[in-house]
């Protein structure tokens, strides 16, 4: 992969018209699909995290990446990932840091869980990177005012992977209708993101083979690894099934506020970012006053701090509410219909990966929205019709040209902040006051102090 940078440089170039319909016709390129493919113009990747996620993004982004190297705690998923992915011939790493250290690695994608998205973001930005992260970018209020400090100190380009806001035909054309003026002033939004599981004690077993256990907790305390998988069960069809294992380790880590957020960062960063954006292009500055509410927690909790370290911890079902100034309100819900709900004074919509509704939708039919409408919200971008894809085209468009993409790092943090203070407020059980100047919890010097945590020895960030 020699010269890859200088490759780099010649990709996403002038886009061409006509590999996927989006809705409305720009005078302006709309799509990556049909750029150059020659060999030598392909994007030379370094993949940290192969898991689920990371199949799902290349799989999106294979008509323009190459992986060239992969870095990952557990050799089995590694070396899966490579055959699939790569013919094999990637190189494999246990350390991330030796991809970054790699002069022909172009961009980096971080798939890892949650509580290692920020170490190697800002690291791989230090070292000359651009970075797609997998959401939520952080695990702490604080881990992202560092993030937004080094990504404009270095001006890496850093896209986060809610590719809702790639989705056009509901997501984007949702915050056109808002941009526009359809729905007036907007008085209210809820994001329900439905309840999270909780389980019964997850036995402590043997870390399998090839999982270094160590590296995978990080930054995280140290802890026993634990699994527990039922037995089989037949299905209405006959066939036997197994269910979804307990664990604190792959996937299941997100019921877990060692590792993540819980539904509040899970589900909270692709439909709380969905109501954020609605209100910024209201004209309406998200600076919130006071996150509280109701929150249901499957353990006892101590200081905000589950006291068993058994089972998942994370809430199960909430109704927060987050106030802002001028009294627009947002809610953030489990109990409801997946989506995300815009009231404003002149009518309101619904959106979700499903659907679009709503009286200034039907409202379309006799009063379209203007023909640039769509781009203006996506900021005059390529698009592509398939979401994922698209959202890593406007990625490597922007790595290339160094416009800011759709979900840049900092758009992200000010959404991802409200979820992280849901979850204060909801480990405490009481409201929580937000000064946005000084991103600092008010009057509530315990809950200030859950704005960080500290990393394992040996885990630091390497600045």
């Amino acid at each position: 992969m020699k010269n890859s940078r200088r490759r780099f440089l010649k990709f996403c170039g002038t886009a061409a018209v006509g590999s996927g319909f989006v809705p409305y016709v720009f005078s302006q390129p709309r799509t990556l699909a049909d750029e150059t493919q020659a060999k030598n113009d392909r994007v030379a990747l370094g993949l940290i995290g192969s898991g689920s996620i990371a199949n799902a993004n290349i799989n999106a982004a294979k008509s323009w990446i190459d992986v060239v190297a992969i870095a990952d705690v557990d050799a089995g998923r590694a070396t899966d990932f490579n055959a699939k992915h790569a013919g094999g011939k990637a190189d494999v790493y246990d350390d991330y840091r030796k991809i970054l250290e790699r002069k022909d690695v172009d961009v980096i994608h971080v798939a890892t869980p949650d509580h290692w998205h920020t170490k190697p973001v800002i690291e791989a930005m230090l070292a000359g990177k651009d970075i797609y992260c997998e959401k939520p970018l952080t695990l702490t209020i604080d881990e992202g005012k560092l993030i937004r400090k080094v990504q404009k100190e270095t001006g890496r380009i850093v896209q986060v992977g809610t590719q809702q806001r790639s989705t056009f035909n509901l997501f984007v054309k949702a915050m056109a209708l808002v941009a526009e003026g359809r729905l007036g002033r907007i008085n209210k939004v809820q994001a329900a993101i439905g309840p999270a599981p909780s389980c019964a004690s997850i036995p402590v077993v043997d870390v399998p083979q090839g999982l270094d256990w160590n590296r995978w907790l990080g930054p995280a305390p140290a802890v026993d690894y634990r699994f527990f998988q039922g037995p089989a069960v037949k299905g209405k069809d006959g066939t036997e099934r197994r269910p979804n294992p307990n664990t604190n380790c792959h996937y299941e880590f997100r019921w877990w506020y060692e590792y993540s957020g819980g539904k509040l960062t899970d589900w909270g960063a692709h439909h709380v970012d969905m109501a954020a954006w609605a209100l910024t292009l209201n004209g309406q500055p998200l600076a919130p006053l006071s996150v509280g509410g109701m929150a249901k927690l499957p353990v006892e909790f101590k200081d905000g701090m589950a006291v068993p370290k058994d089972r998942y911890n994370t809430e199960t079902e909430f109704l927060f509410t987050v106030e802002f100034p001028g009294g627009t309100q947002m809610v953030i819900r489990h109990d409801t219909d997946n989506g995300v709900l815009i009231e404003g004074e002149k009518g309101r919509i619904f959106v979700s990966r499903g659907k679009l509704t709503g009286a200034p939708v039907d409202a379309l039919k006799d009063d379209p929205l203007p023909e640039d409408a769509i781009a203006k919200v996506y900021k005059n971008l390529p698009m592509e019709e398939n979401e994922r894809k698209g959202h890593w085209a406007n990625f490597l468009h922007c790595a290339k040209t160094r416009k800011e993409p759709i979900s840049d790092v900092h758009s992200h943090m000010e959404a991802l902040n409200i979820c992280h203070l849901a979850g204060i407020s909801g480990r405490l059980g009481r409201t929580v006051k937000w000064d946005a100047a000084a991103e600092q919890i008010v009057g509530d010097e315990q809950a200030n102090a859950m704005l960080a945590r500290p990393y394992r020895d040996g885990f630091a960030i390497e600045m």
